[in-house]
């Protein structure tokens, strides 16, 4: 017989418990497995995204627009919801909830997430007519009424939701004055510069200020007609909205004497101080911190579900936050600690004309606040550097540039990304548009990266354009975008992270994976299609001789060994090492593909000859000859090496310092059939004019007269990063031990999915070089590693040919057929 959970709120925090504890299902019917559920809501609506009131308000969007569950969700999921009747009392001896209407709700588990209310400042007057807080739908209403027969409007609180308020009402087309007692709008986000610049462009816009001003009474009659000050000055009103901040809704549960003080104490399973009963959202108080943004509610909910889940195997430990905003047009990003301390270093950039300003806080070359007004696309990024205390000493002279500049290949600004038509492209792999995202947000509710990959597949394959979706994501959602979480799961089967997976690997010698899952007690006995790659890749990587790579756990690119194309075709792509070929291998290529029909043969960017246009049923066909022929797979389609681009070097070039085709060739050889955590590319240069484009390559090798430069972390395409110098070294088989023991590094560290790049700002190049450069004993085990790992996966075609093999064993991984 199923318990009986009672939910006390019908907001965003409390339904997202919901919706997180139904993904524990084991049944898969809708609902929970483990509870009967009552919701009791104190409107007379559904959920619906209180951070969209402020676009309602606006008449940008309607209520009907803003619900995230509709009556039907709740039907379908087996929810009994109570609207306009909220709850007034909780019986902890009896176990129940008491509504308004008399209605009495016996529970077994209780949720608490009654929110907060607006503060109303305690002054004469307060509560004349037409004094109103601002949060929920009938404040709206009534603004919108107010709008329609007064003309006045005096908003007290230069916050976000202040200004906000005072933006919607001058769209209703009031005359509005924002009234803040402080000398800085939006003090807990900006800092004085940022702040002044808001300012200025909001005075742009026709909004009025009185800074610094003390609201001493609300006068008139039976309804509101001004405000006056402490200095004894004051101002017309016909509406007068309090915007000055939030204050948690306690008082259900001080009556039935749960532990408060701001908020209702909860520790870090999300239970208050009666074990039963739980709360989670703006009401509650964890580690003497009260949260009012919805990424950190989220986190909480998603840990009560677990608990309520009887799971038990997450803790919140808080939130760091960051606030990525829009306000009337202005995008704004702030994060940690910006008012810099005693010790503390300052990075500042600021472009008047532009109307950029960014400021950074340091602190022993760690980030510990940011602050960006009017281009704010790389906080996600200073964020991520931030919660992972990432160093930034090698980039600290770029590092308020951004993370990476768009070139042509790009969409634009990234800044100005909401500019762009809804027919744009934004994720090339997957065919998704700015308007299939910006629908995918606002029809479904999504405030996570994660959440739009679910929906729509953007950024869920190369991960190029996951900057551009963010940047809708945030201007779509505003405050409500969770940049970053806080700690990033490899998927829903666990609460581990990437590195948490790859160091019980390698301590436990945990070696299938089942044993993984079961070590590490995975919510999923079978694991999902996100962490079975990942735990594949981390298996074959770490035990190379041993573990068995698992076929059914790769994308369908892998196992069959052809890059899907967007009428259902295949193109396959033969290697040609560096790029070099011979009349005997064309002449085979070329009947190879009369043989097979094959519609479209093209020379790729990689120096290599596409054929494109496969079906599925001619794959494991046309390999078995390109094997006889003497090829193996180029790896196009998959997370591996994919090309090694060579110019003709010494042998050819008038300008060439060294024989760069032999080296590539070289390179390639040891490197091929190599899966890597993400697409992985090689360039050589036979100069420093680098036509071979070595400087923006995973590894790219220059040569110099004197010898060999290696450059690392680079990345072509729409997010363009220069590669970072590693070292210079004198010989090839220096340059084929560096480079191979770089590899193995990333191979072994890095995140599954991740490209070199991030990788290598993430842990920082000064380390890399200490494991790489500086330490010869540790460069020699990484450069030993790799040379094991390559004997595992590579295979040789001739000899397999010799042994009378079938024709497709000749690549790394057999074909599926």
């Amino acid at each position: 017989m199923k318990q009986k959970l009672v939910l006390v709120g019908n907001g965003m925090a409390g339904i997202r418990a919901l919706e997180e504890l139904f993904k524990h299902n084991t049944s898969g019917e809708a609902g929970s497995d483990l509870y009967d559920i009552t919701v009791i809501g104190a409107e007379p609506h559904p959920n619906y995204n209180r951070i969209m009131l402020s676009p309602v308000l606006a008449g940008e969007k309607t209520i009907d627009e803003i619900i995230l569950n509709s009556r039907e969700w709740y039907t379908e999921n087996n929810i009994t919801l109570l609207t306009g009747d909220p709850a007034v009392e909780i019986s902890r001896v009896k176990k129940s909830v008491i509504t308004e209407s008399g209605k009495t709700l016996a529970y077994d588990r209780l949720l608490i997430a009654t929110g907060s209310n607006p503060f109303i400042i305690p002054v004469p007057g307060a509560d004349k007519e037409g004094v109103l807080g601002f949060r929920d739908i009938h404040d709206v209403d009534r603004m919108i009424d107010a709008a329609k027969h007064h003309g006045k409007a005096v908003v007290i609180g230069g916050g976000l939701l202040g200004l906000e308020a005072a933006n919607g009402l001058m769209k209703q087309g009031m005359a509005v004055t924002v009234v803040h007692l402080l000398d800085a709008l939006m003090e807990r986000q900006l800092d004085k510069p940022a702040s002044a610049l808001l300012k200025a462009s909001l005075e742009q816009r026709g909004m009025k200020f009185l800074m610094e001003a003390q609201t001493a009474e609300i006068t008139g009659d039976k309804r509101v007609s001004g405000v006056k000050f402490a200095d004894g000055s004051q101002i017309d009103a016909d509406l007068v909205v309090m915007a000055v901040g939030i204050v948690p809704n306690i008082e259900l549960a001080q009556q039935a004497g749960i532990y408060c003080e701001r908020g209702i104490v909860v520790n870090d399973t999300m239970q208050t101080y009666d074990p039963i009963i739980y709360a989670v959202g703006e009401c509650v108080q964890h580690r003497k911190q009260c949260y009012g943004l919805v990424a950190p509610l989220f986190e909480q909910a998603k840990v009560a579900a677990n608990h309520l889940a009887q799971v038990g195997s997450t803790r919140y430990i808080g939130s760091l936050i960051s606030t990525k905003l829009k306000v009337t047009g202005i995008d704004l990003f702030s994060a940690g600690e910006f008012n810099e301390q005693e010790g503390d270093e300052v990075l500042q950039l600021q472009d008047v004309a532009s109307g950029v300003y960014k400021k950074l806080v340091i602190r022993d070359n760690v980030i510990k606040g940011a602050v960006l007004y009017g281009e704010t696309m790389d906080g996600t990024w200073y964020f991520s550097l931030m919660r992972d205390a990432t160093s930034i000493k090698d980039f600290r002279k770029t590092v308020l540039f951004g993370q990476h500049d768009l070139g042509d290949a790009g969409h634009g600004d990234e800044t100005r990304v909401m500019a762009l038509p809804n027919d744009a492209e934004i994720c090339g792999c997957n065919g998704v548009s700015k308007g299939d995202i910006v629908e995918a947000i606002s029809k479904n509710g999504l405030f996570t990266l994660e959440e739009v990959r679910a929906h729509t597949k953007a950024s869920s394959s190369c991960g190029s354009c996951t900057g551009l979706v963010e940047a809708i994501l945030a201007s779509t959602v505003g405050e409500g975008y969770e940049a970053t979480p806080s700690k990033k799961a490899i998927c829903g089967c666990t609460d581990l992270g990437h590195d948490e997976v790859i160091d019980a690997i390698r301590i436990h010698e945990l070696k299938t994976m089942q044993e993984v899952r079961h070590f590490l007690e995975w919510k999923t006995p079978d694991g999902c299609a996100v962490c079975r790659p990942a735990l594949n890749y981390y298996l074959l990587t770490r035990w190379p001789e041993d573990y068995q790579d698992d076929a059914q756990s790769r994308f369908i690119n892998e196992r069959v060994h052809g890059n899907i194309q967007k009428d259902g075709s295949y193109s396959v792509i033969p290697r040609i090492f560096g790029g070099q070929t011979s009349a005997e291998q064309l002449m085979a290529l070329g009947k190879i593909a009369e043989k097979w029909m094959v519609p479209t043969v093209k020379f790729t960017g990689g120096q290599r000859i596409d054929m494109i246009g496969l079906s599925k049923e001619q794959l494991p066909g046309i390999w078995g000859d390109l094997a006889d022929a003497g090829f193996v797979s180029g790896h196009a389609y998959g997370k591996a090496l994919r090309t090694v681009k060579t110019c003709v070097g010494s042998e050819w070039c008038r300008f060439g310092t060294q024989d760069s085709t032999r080296l590539g060739i070289m390179l390639e050889e040891d490197t091929w059939g190599s899966w890597m955590p993400h697409k992985f590319k090689l360039a050589v240069s036979g100069c420093p004019r680098n036509c071979a484009e070595a400087t923006i390559k995973d590894i790219g090798v220059v040569c110099v007269d004197s010898g060999y430069e290696i450059h690392v972390g680079g990345n072509g395409g729409i997010k363009v990063r220069v590669t970072d110098l590693l070292c210079k070294v004198k010989t090839e088989a220096e340059v084929r031990e560096y480079c191979g023991a770089f590899i193995q590094k990333y191979r072994e560290e890095a995140h599954y999915g991740e490209r070199s790049a991030p990788w290598v700002e993430r842990v920082g190049l000064s380390s890399i070089k200490q494991a790489i450069v500086e330490d010869a004993e540790s460069r020699k085990a990484f450069y030993a590693r790799f040379k094991i790992s390559q004997k595992a996966v590579q295979i040789d075609p001739w000899k397999a040919r010799a042994e009378g093999k079938a024709a497709h064993e000749f690549t790394p991984l057999k074909i599926a057929g």
